[in-house]
């Protein structure tokens, strides 16, 4: 389980400098991002606006499919941050059960591996990742 831990941490360290850099641009503060619109032809386009109006992506008078400002706007880089935290704080339960996994074979431990197996899913196409760790 150590590799897959480490395999982890490395995924979440990647994302969490990129959610870094971009709350770092000039144009943030924080890092929160909203979505703005639906405007446009047939209400399907939006921007993306910094916590203060700054535009991220799109104007008014651009193109930019609603349902990608959504997306982008809901992974801002506060969100990504708070997620990433809350992984970590997986990873280190995981990491403390582990010491226990001999008594906890078929209980906690070997539950909560199973856990990590599954958030490892979301890298497969990730050169480092095994197969072995597929649930």
């Amino acid at each position: 389980m150590d590799d897959l831990v480490q395999f982890l941490r490395d995924r979440y360290d990647e994302e969490a400098r990129l959610a870094i850099a971009a709350r770092d641009e000039e144009f943030c503060r924080d890092g929160r991002w909203t979505a703005r619109g639906p405007f446009g032809d047939g209400n399907r386009f939006g921007s993306v606006q910094s916590e203060v109006s700054e535009a991220i992506l799109g104007e008014d008078t651009d193109n930019v499919p609603f349902a990608y400002v959504d997306h982008i706007a809901h992974h801002s880089p506060e969100h990504v941050l708070a997620e990433i935290d809350a992984k970590r704080s997986l990873l280190e339960l995981a990491e403390r059960a582990r010491d226990y996994h001999e008594t906890f074979v078929n209980g906690f431990a070997a539950a909560l591996e199973n856990t990590l197996r599954l958030h490892a899913v979301a890298y497969a196409d990730h050169p480092d990742y095994r197969g072995t760790w597929r649930p």
